[in-house]
């Protein structure tokens, strides 16, 4: 297998963190899980010559980390017709209004079809200006397929490690809206647990007591009524962390799944129009890659979600 050969210079901000977590800043898209493979399998070096093979080596200001990241067989990704609602862009970076039904970069499955498709298909050399591999050039965040809202691409390497830091450092603040089946028992609140992968189900992710990730997420409850005679309710979540199916997992924990949530809803009865997760990221703020200055994006809410809130008799 080839293999493409990425050189970088650790930033003063970096000083001290572990390699893998450097790695996950300098190379935006790439997992932890994936970059502890490389790490592991002696890919990862210093400029010196030594290999780096412990994820927890503390790295230092100024000094050069190569990386050789195996390429895939096949790395040609096909540019394809933009056509996605604009938030704001500029010279840095680019803001969508993600549509559900689309995932954001090819993976097995998934060879077209995705935002990056539709970025290629925007701006010509857009591959070519990052260093970032595995189809993933320019996103520094990701959503769920069947997940709507807002999404930021970087548009300039150097906007794509800013972004990048921003969301590891979580000067990022998201915000969400979800239509829930229920109503919790207090209408507000912060769930803080570990989220992993279920014991059972690898598919899916789960609340655990051991070998998860930190997950923060605070809810609060905007109105309640019925749809076609069941309780739902209406609830915002702004979540401190961005673990995988996040959201999700937690409404389901506390009784409340996602409406329309066919992993984590549980085997309850289909509501008519209700054919997607009915979650939607509708804001976000962070700090523009180049001022600093912070700047909120907001996506209005997608019309089968806006239908069955007009749908509901609200109390």
């Amino acid at each position: 297998m080839q293999q493409k050969k990425l050189d970088f210079t650790v930033p003063p901000d970096c000083a001290g963190a572990r390699l893998d977590r450097c790695l996950s800043r300098l190379i935006p898209g790439s997992s932890r899980a994936y970059l502890h493979k490389l790490i592991k399998e002696g890919l990862v070096s210093s400029s010196s010559g030594t290999t780096l093979t412990l994820p927890r080596y503390p790295v230092k200001a100024g000094e050069r980390i190569e990386v050789l990241m195996p390429e895939a067989e096949s790395t040609e990704v096909l540019a394809e017709e933009f056509d996605y609602p604009i938030l704001f862009e500029d010279e840095q970076m680019l803001v969508i209004a993600k549509p559900a039904g689309v995932v954001v970069h090819p993976a097995a499955g998934n060879p077209d079809g995705t935002i990056v498709n539709a970025l290629l298909g925007r701006y010509p050399g857009f591959g070519e200006r990052f260093q970032n591999v595995n189809g993933r050039p320019g996103i520094v965040h990701r959503l769920d397929k069947d997940t709507s809202g807002c999404l930021v691409v970087a548009k300039t390497p150097d906007a794509l490690f800013k972004l990048g830091t921003a969301f590891a450092e979580h000067t990022t603040h998201k915000t969400y809206v979800a239509l829930v089946r229920g109503v919790p028992r207090q209408l507000t609140g912060t769930i803080s647990n570990l989220i992993g992968r279920h014991p059972v189900n690898r598919q899916k992710m789960a609340v655990v007591e051991r070998n998860g990730k930190t997950a923060i997420s605070h809810y609060r409850i905007l109105k309640t009524g019925l749809l076609d005679g069941e309780k739902i309710s209406l609830a915002e979540v702004d979540i401190e962390t961005g673990r995988t199916h996040q959201i999700r997992v937690h409404l389901s924990s506390i009784g409340i799944p996602v409406l329309g949530d066919q992993i984590y809803g549980g085997s309850r009865t289909k509501i008519e129009g209700a054919g997607r997760q009915m979650l939607h990221a509708r804001r976000i703020t962070l700090p523009h890659p180049l001022s600093g200055t912070p700047m909120t994006f907001e996506a209005p809410i997608p019309g089968d979600m806006e239908t069955l809130i007009q749908k509901t008799i609200w109390e």
